[in-house]
């Protein structure tokens, strides 16, 4: 299956937001931010495509909606080739990923998302696909089984992940290109809100960009995500430009706060400091509190409440920080600073 930009897609890939491939860049030039990615990625490119070789195979690291998928893309494109995209949990079978790599013609990207969750047998595929350029083959069964080996056309594999600790480590010595992607400024959210406001068609103040860009955790998804929100609000409410007053008014409305904190992060804090009086409270029971798997409050939610200090990791569980409590309006006790340090 294939989308309009010619990408091969898995038959379960298709729950990307056409929204969000519109407001995609597609060449490096257009990319936003990570000048330490981009720089080192033109050099590669523009080195690869001199001696007419297929680029070396690139391991992005860092939170979602980042732009790991989108400088898949850009690769792809920037070497002229086509683009496979596959999730490394939806693989199971050698045979499956076996027809993938031989499917591949030069040049082409092989993208794999959550790459730290592929299979490690399925890894052990891959190992000579990306050192030799082939692929061992068993067939057969035992005392008469036999290894072929089939040689793959160039290609370049980009991996991505979130949880870059949980990659083997022969997996990733095996990347030439290892990257890691960090969160965006203000002023660079505040560039990308404009030029996708430009594609959506949307009259755009800087002020109004800047209202967005601060609410938006550092991250060009959830900005474009916002921008969506603000600009309906616009519309149906007010004349449809996108004033400081107009981006203020809708993301009030839809519960994101000045630090770009939502409902859930909000009542995590609350969680910490009345339900449980600001004592160290573990994972599994914050969790349970909260209603939510514990896997989403340490991946999703954790680490911006950290990023901002607003809470802290002890080693007898999480507490709210002074900054935490003053966010959702409760007074620090003399306790706190023991919690915290003692």
């Amino acid at each position: 299956m294939t989308d309009p930009d010619g990408v091969t897609l898995p038959h379960d890939a298709g729950g990307e937001d056409d929204a969000d491939r519109a407001l995609r860049p597609r060449r490096l030039a257009e990319f936003v931010g990570q000048q330490h990615v981009v720089e080192q990625l033109e050099i590669a490119l523009a080195a690869a495509q001199g001696r007419g070789e297929a680029l070396d195979h690139v391991l992005l690291e860092g939170p979602p909606g980042l732009g790991k998928s989108t400088l898949a893309h850009i690769v792809a494109a920037e070497m002229e080739g086509r683009l496979h995209l596959i999730s490394g949990p939806a693989l199971d079978r050698k045979g499956d990923l076996a027809a993938i790599l031989t499917s591949l013609e030069s040049h082409d990207v092989l993208f794999v998302d959550e790459i730290h969750r592929l299979n490690r047998s399925l890894e052990e595929l891959l190992y000579p696909a990306m050192e030799d350029g082939a692929i061992d083959i068993v067939i057969g069964q035992g005392p008469g089984a036999r290894t072929l080996r089939l040689a793959l056309k160039p290609f370049t594999l980009v991996g991505a992940t979130t949880r870059a600790s949980l990659l083997s480590k022969p997996l990733r010595d095996r990347f030439g290109l290892p990257f890691r992607l960090e969160h965006y400024g203000p002023q660079e959210l505040v560039r990308i809100v404009h030029r996708s406001a430009g594609i959506l068609g949307v009259e755009c103040e800087p002020e109004g960009a800047l209202a967005i860009a601060r609410r938006s955790r550092g991250t060009p998804r959830i900005a474009n995500r916002l921008l969506r929100r603000v600009r309906d609000h616009a519309q149906v409410r007010h004349d449809g430009r996108l004033t400081a007053s107009v981006a203020h008014e809708a993301l009030d409305l839809i519960g994101v706060d000045q630090e770009g904190l939502e409902r859930l992060d909000r009542e995590l804090l609350r969680t910490l400091v009345v339900t449980f009086g600001g004592a160290p409270v573990g994972l599994t029971t914050l969790a349970a509190a909260l209603g939510e798997d514990r896997g989403t409050v340490e991946d999703v939610y954790e680490p911006y409440l950290l990023q901002k200090g607003l809470i802290q990791r002890t080693p007898q569980g999480r507490v709210a920080t002074p900054l935490g409590r003053a966010h959702i309006g409760q007074p620090e006790t003399p306790g706190d600073a023991i919690r915290l340090f003692g």
